[in-house]
């Protein structure tokens, strides 16, 4: 597909564009587009400008003057590809491989899978041939998903014993990494965020190119990604803001002149800068350009010129800044080096002694010491770099899991973070084995009440989040206002906000929604199931005399559904580890290894802490942690099977969503697998944590690492049909608006009609006080009272009749405020809770635990009698009774500190 025509850009845009380039000005599209289009001594002019900031950012690494290169081997791991692109020469049909030899003719059934991959033998021959080479790197390169399109794949896959592609490429990256010390670079094509966990701990870095974001190319017949699903631009968008959200060091770029325009490539570079912006994680760009190929239904295009390439390495170069990798391919180009490190390039990528370049199989590599004597006529050295780039090998975790940090420090020079001279040799890779021990801070359940935390925010504050500025401009356009302050995202939907003088949940201008209001009121007193996502939001919005009107309707919905009754649950929490580096934006709980709050509390421990639960009466322990990397892979079933064993009576309600994920990821099992066998180690039910706001663009505000929506709803539903019941939840009040909660609160129902699994919901005010999102000023400082009312009311009625019990929180609302909630449409305490961190860490103020007198006080306040009950609301046995009386009220001189 030829590109439509452009009109040139006149000479006084050039001039303008160049200049701006000169002065380090920012560019914007339309500037970017025109200095892609430089040529002669105009792109002299923009390599200069390019070159300068290479070169800034070069001192600044403490390597000035140098290009680096990657000694590797390529790895093919399967041509086979579910994809159609009309250029490739890479993918191929089981045909041809069976021409090629590689399998049988005619073939059988078991015959014709035999060549669908490459064997075990071959990787491991090829990686072992290149370590004694020298090599360092595993370029594994493959089709994606071939399993979906060929059953030839799925036969050979399924033969060897594994579930898809995948997991073979992670069983052959560990193989790798223990037989030949080599460092794999992962390039499987499309991944989810749930595949990054799987991956990342067997990989040094990973790859998928952009190659544009022109949506034409893939959606129009003719196009060069016709008929290819992953190469649809917002599937490949949303794999790199994946992989920062993984904190997965990756490598990305562009495949020029495959039909795109220069505004459309402009456009895909500023979409990368996004993405860098928002994550700092791309490692380099790449800047390829396209040779056209024999057999290829590309192969009447014209090459990319030389000119064109040097003009979008130097525009990729200004776009993206000093401080990130921009390689062009040295084998793509006929010796004109010379003219790539003018236009900003600083490495030349991968280059193998042993391997071919199998995507461009006609192109061989240029030798090494060609490449050190072209640089060095440039006026550079020619330096050796690992897969990994040297800042992430600085960085450390979160960008290099524990499991392959040791065979990177192998290979990587403590001072520079270049590849050392040495020869690789294979070293185990294996989970943190044999339990976990404890340590730090393990008293903060009960001196986070009397001393407090040590700081209002952890060591690596702006580093770990990512880029603040860039959150800032995705709050404003949240709100629907892009001139919102930072913390003020909430005065949207045409609502003004309250009067209370705080930034907080939009609230309607005067009279403006009251009959609306009126409406929507009287159809929730008659049937709220029948009200329209228009009138929710009415209420929602609804304050003074309107809004009790709500909350009287839903106390009266409460009522005739379960009662009077104020129920509660005398449980413990134990929070096992605070050490997290997922990276949740809102999040005050998760410390670094090293930070002073710090700790881990080792199986015995929650052990012993279950025990003392049950001898003062409780019913469960519910037990969530940090993802802290160095847990075995078996800590969640350890944790499991230690409290059963040591108190066989009590029900364990624990591991997040969040945690299901990353067991699985851990383990390798699927997420069912996994649940299963947490099931077998004594796990009774799920909290619905990690839920926050069940809507994309507001998590990725509030979090950096944390699943998407769609796997928090993969694993409570699967939990859901294993006979693992959860709790559902909302966190609110933060940058989210009413339009989310009500698409929160409709999902929910949803889910509740199709598994019936949800034992509750649960309200979350969010609490600001050391969130980092609030310490950088882009969230509001949590929600109003009339915020709480809202969503408690419309809680009862929008879940109404699938989901029968809303529970308040106490630890975040106080008594006073916990008794108002009862008072609209609440009928649930939650637990004594006996500890409590990750509140209290966030700055709540209102302590750690609750006697059952306190929890009796609070319903009585409201007007209510009280009552406990199970993690199911089913009756509690008098046993339990008895106990939790004898010991109600004397819980700090039952409860002793641990670890001390």
């Amino acid at each position: 597909m030829k590109p439509p025509p452009v009109p040139a850009p006149t000479a006084n845009a050039m001039r303008r564009a160049l200049k701006r380039a000169r002065d380090g000005v920012a560019l914007d599209v339309s500037e970017a587009a025109v200095l892609l289009r430089a040529r002669g001594a105009d792109l002299t002019d923009l390599s200069a400008s390019a070159a300068r900031v290479r070169d800034a950012g070069l001192a600044a690494a403490g390597r000035p003057g140098v290009i680096t290169y990657s000694r590797s081997v390529f790895l093919p791991l399967t041509r086979l590809c579910r994809d159609r692109c009309h250029y490739c020469t890479f993918a191929t049909v089981p045909g041809k491989l069976r021409q090629e030899g590689r399998v049988g003719v005619p073939p059988t059934r078991a015959q014709r899978a035999v060549g669908a991959f490459m064997s075990p033998d071959e990787v491991l021959d090829i990686a072992r041939r290149g370590a004694a080479l020298g090599c360092k790197e595993a370029l594994f390169t493959l089709g994606d998903r071939p399993e979906d399109r060929w059953p030839e794949a799925r036969e050979w896959l399924e033969a060897h014993g594994y579930d898809d592609t995948q997991a073979y490429v992670r069983a052959m990256a560990v193989r790798v990494l223990e037989e030949t010390g080599l460092l794999p670079h992962l390039n499987p094509g499309v991944v989810t965020w749930a595949g990054f966990q799987r991956l990342k701990p067997v990989a040094a870095s990973m790859g998928m190119m952009l190659e544009t974001t022109a949506e034409r190319l893939w959606s129009e017949p003719g196009g060069p990604h016709y008929g290819s699903p992953d190469k649809e631009p917002a599937v490949r968008l949303r794999v790199l803001e994946d992989a920062g959200r993984s904190s997965v060091p990756f490598t990305s770029g562009l495949l020029i002149g495959i039909g795109e325009t220069p505004e459309e490539r402009a456009e895909s570079l500023f979409a990368l800068r996004r993405v860098q912006r928002a994550y700092q994680g791309l490692q380099e760009v790449i800047v390829q350009n396209f040779r056209a190929k024999p057999d290829t239904a590309m192969r009447g295009m014209p090459d990319a010129e030389l000119d064109d390439l040097a003009a979008t390495v130097a525009v990729t170069r200004l776009l993206l800044g000093p401080a990130i990798g921009v390689q062009a391919p040295p084998n793509l180009v006929d010796a004109e080096y010379g003219k790539l490190i003018a236009a900003g390039i600083d490495d030349w990528g991968g280059v193998s002694p042993l391997t071919p370049d199998h995507v461009n199989p006609e192109r061989p590599w240029p030798q090494v010491e060609e490449l050190a004597a072209r640089s060095a006529a440039a006026g550079f050295e020619l330096r050796e770099r690992l897969a990994v780039y040297p800042e992430f090998v600085r960085r450390g975790e979160p960008w290099l899991d524990p499991r392959v940090l040791p065979h990177v420090s192998a290979l990587a020079d403590p001072e520079t973070g270049l590849a050392r001279d040495v020869r690789p040799r294979g070293l185990p890779w294996q989970e943190p084995d044999g339990g976990f021990a404890a340590g730090g801070r393990t008293d903060l359940h009960r001196t986070i009440d009397t001393e407090g935390r040590t700081g209002d925010r952890r060591g690596d504050f702006d580093a770990v989040y990512g880029d603040w500025e860039a959150l800032r401009e995705k709050a404003r356009e949240l709100s629907g206002d892009p001139a919102a302050a930072p913390g003020e995202t909430a005065a949207t939907d045409g609502h003004a906000a309250d009067d209370s003088g705080r930034p907080a949940a939009a609230v309607p201008a005067p009279g403006r929604l009251d009959p609306d209001v009126r409406a929507a009121l009287a159809r929730a007193a008659d049937d709220p199931t029948l009200l329209t996502d228009a009138q929710a939001l009415a209420l929602l919005h609804a304050e003074g005399p309107a809004l009790d009107a709500l909350c009287g309707i839903a106390d009266d919905l409460r009522r005739a559904t379960v009662g009077d009754d104020v129920t509660y649950v005398v449980t413990r929490n134990i929070n096992f580890t605070n050490v997290c580096y997922t990276g949740c934006r809102f999040c005050a709980f998760a410390q670094r290894r090293t930070d002073a709050d710090a700790y881990t509390l080792s199986v015995e421990q929650v052990a012993d802490r279950a025990q003392q639960a049950w001898d003062v009466g409780a019913v469960e322990v519910c037990m969530q942690g940090g993802i802290h990397p160095d847990l075995p892979g078996t800590a969640y079933f350890d944790i499991a099977r230690a409290v059963k064993e040591r108190v066989p009576g009590i029900h364990v309600h624990a591991f997040s969503p969040m945690e299901v994920m990353n067991g699985a990821a851990r383990t390798g099992l699927s997420v069912r697998d996994w649940l299963t066998a947490a099931k077998e180690a004594g796990l009774g039910s799920i909290p619905g944590t990690a839920a926050e706001i069940l809507d994309d663009e507001v998590r990725w505000i509030l979090t950096k690492g944390k699943l998407p929506a769609a796997d928090w709803i993969e694993v409570v539903t699967t939990a859901h049909d294993l006979g693992l019941r959860s709790s559902s939840t909302m966190m609110y009040g933060h940058v989210d608006q009413p339009r989310h909660w009500l698409g929160h609160l409709r999902l929910l129902a949803e889910l509740q009609q199709r598994t019936g699994g949800f034992t509750e919901f649960v309200t979350l005010p969010f609490i600001h006080t050391n969130a980092p999102v609030y310490l950088a000023g882009i969230a509001r400082p949590g929600p109003t009272m009339r915020d709480n009312r809202a969503v408690t009311a419309m809680a009862r009625l929008l879940l109404h009749p699938h989901i029968t019990h809303i529970q308040t929180s106490w630890v975040k609302l106080g008594a006073d405020g916990a008794a108002q909630m009862l008072r609209s449409g609440a009928n649930d305490l939650g637990g004594t809770l006996m500890e409590e961190t990750i509140s209290r860490m966030a700055g709540s103020s209102y302590g750690s635990y609750r006697s059952v007198k306190d929890l009796v006080a609070i319903a009585a306040a409201a007007g209510r009698p009280a009552r406990p009950r199970t993690t199911t609301y089913g009756e509690v046995p008098e046993e339990r009774l008895r106990a939790a009386e004898a010991a109600d009220g004397r819980l700090p001189e039952l409860l002793p500190v641990l670890g001390q």
